[in-house]
């Protein structure tokens, strides 16, 4: 059926992934829109249960695989390329992480650098932190750095190291599906791997539209700040930028412009960092130095307390709208994200990827978390300007509430807005790219319209959040869906290990598949001992050298 209506239409894709993903997302935004409060209150119930009895899963995850990825980079798998052994890195080393910047931190950034914390130093998370004082700004430092540090980038790492390997050193094509196949064989063609992939499609689809949902929040509260936005247009104002931008990266898509998003986004960044710079330069220059290299010192300090903690003794629900929450929201759009950092990460060895991936965008965060969430809680501690209230009458608001304070402040909010709209464009045509790339062949065209449709629909499902409840809809929705991949992450794991130890013995991936492959033994001196073997003697064990 698939089949005859992809020839219809003529559409160059995996009919079933196309279809089902597209039909879901199609459904979603078609029964969301007339029952906008019906769909608010289910997913709200679903978000509340998913929380109570999985909420330690998420929590117990990501910081599971963050240790994993530490071990892979440490142990002799290390030095397996993402590549061919005779292949080397495509980017200088200086290029590589100025990439890494551009991948899914530019919007998270923008909203939550001042909005994070601000909001835990007014309302800690812990009990018996008074509220607006050191210690609430120390902790509100601390989990800003915990939920944007390497937890979050374990998130995105994970997938990019797992597509890199099969993609470039297996040859399997670029798809969430290829990672499967030491359990999966052939199978990733057939029926179950179309359905990784589906899920895939569609936690991309809703990841990225709560990022661009996100956005246009901030958008249209800097724009209100400014003084853009009729107060008549107030109401309808959100779906409008929402539309903007969908029409926006949709001509983008159809024209071709690939090439300058890029630069577009290279550009970004460069106003990204003068900004940095203007609040480091304008602001406490000596205490935002000095905090900054503090904060590294608090955040190792508290991150094994903060990785495992799941609020039982509180018996609070306040990770449900933060930390479980960013965990599910990142892992949604991780197959984005991990593309993305695959396709730039050719040739380099497993412990330069993960040392890269991790390292550089932690470093670039502890600096713009400090210098911005510092700089605030200055201008509300030290200087009585109440920054914090106006964070928690209105999270999209902060960083504009925050420039109000510094000279030039109409000059760095409209750079603020010109930078969040080009974060979002490119989010949604680099998102519609990788979407195409997930439901079609390697064999199959990349066919603009497709693109194009791609593109659309993720406008369409972020205008549908925010009319089914802002903020709160984007939050609920999206810890509900997140939560298949999160299952896919850990099997993710357990499928790359698999993988690498047959690549250290010299076996193939046939070879795993069919079971003649010596068992793992973590203390590294493997077994001769072959699992589920068949009649034909198997290959000799061949240690690499080093």
């Amino acid at each position: 059926m698939f089949e005859r209506l992809a020839r219809a239409l003529g559409v160059s894709a995996i009919p079933a992934v196309f279809f089902i993903s597209a039909g879901v997302a199609v459904l979603f935004v078609a029964l969301a829109l007339p029952f906008s409060r019906e769909f608010a209150a289910f997913f709200g119930a679903l978000t509340d249960f998913t929380v109570a009895y999985f909420g330690w899963f998420y929590i117990l995850t990501v910081t599971g695989l963050l240790l994993f990825l530490i071990w892979v980079a440490l142990s002799r798998y290390g030095s397996i390329r993402l590549s061919q052994d005779h292949e080397r890195p495509e980017y200088g080393t200086w290029t590589w992480f100025s990439m890494l910047f551009a991948a899914g931190i530019g919007t998270i950034l923008m909203f939550w650098g001042v909005a994070e914390p601000m909001h835990h130093f007014a309302s800690p998370p812990f009990e018996g932190v008074e509220p607006r004082s050191l210690a609430s700004a120390e902790l509100s430092m601390q989990f800003a750095l915990y939920h944007f540090g390497l937890h979050t980038w374990t998130i995105f790492t994970l997938p990019a190291l797992a597509i890199g390997y099969f993609t470039y050193r297996q040859g399997l094509p670029m798809r969430i599906s290829s990672i499967f196949y030491t359990v999966l064989g052939k199978r990733i063609y057939g029926p179950i791997g179309w359905t990784i992939d589906i899920i895939a499609v569609i936690g991309t689809l809703f990841g990225v539209a709560v990022s661009v949902g996100l956005g246009t929040l901030q958008l249209n509260s800097g724009l209100a700040h400014l003084g853009v936005t009729p107060g008549g247009w107030a109401a309808v104002a959100p779906y409008l930028i929402v539309g903007a931008i969908t029409v926006t990266a949709t001509i983008s898509v159809v024209l071709g412009l690939d090439r300058g998003i890029k630069r577009l986004s290279q550009f970004n960044i460069g106003i990204a960092m003068f900004l940095l710079l203007f609040i480091w330069i304008a602001g406490p220059t000596l205490f935002l130095t000095s905090g900054t290299v503090e904060n590294v010192g608090n955040y190792l300090q508290a991150l094994p307390r903060l990785a495992f903690w799941t609020e039982s003794y509180q018996g609070t629900d306040w990770q449900r709208s933060w930390t479980v929450f960013y965990w599910a929201w990142t892992i949604s759009w991780a197959p984005y994200v991990g593309i993305f950092i695959a396709r730039i990460s050719k040739g380099r060895t497993i412990r330069q990827f993960v040392g890269g991936a991790l390292g550089a965008p932690l470093l670039f965060t502890v600096v713009w978390f400090s210098v911005f969430g510092l700089a605030a809680i200055d201008l509300d501690l030290r200087q009585g300007i109440d920054i914090a209230t106006q964070v928690q009458a209105d999270v999209p608001v902060a960083l504009f509430s925050f420039l109000e304070q510094f000279p030039w402040a109409t000059l760095t909010s409209a750079l603020a807005v010109l930078i969040i709209v080009v974060f979002l464009t490119t989010s949604a045509d680099s998102a519609a790219l990788v979407i195409d790339l997930l439901t079609r062949r390697d064999d199959q065209p990349s066919r603009t319209l497709q693109r194009a449709f791609w593109t659309v629909l993720i406008g369409a499902i972020a205008g549908t959040l925010l009319l089914g409840g802002g903020l709160g809809a984007l939050q609920n929705v999206i810890t509900t869906l997140g939560f298949p991949f999160c299952v896919l992450l850990v099997f993710m794991a357990v499928a790359l290990t698999r993988a690498l130890h047959a690549d250290y013995l010299g076996y193939s991936l046939d070879d795993l598949y069919a079971g003649r492959t010596p068992a793992i033994d973590p203390m590294g001196a493997d077994t001769e001992t072959v699992i589920d073997a068949d009649p034909l003697p198997p290959p000799a064990i061949v240690k690499r050298k080093g």
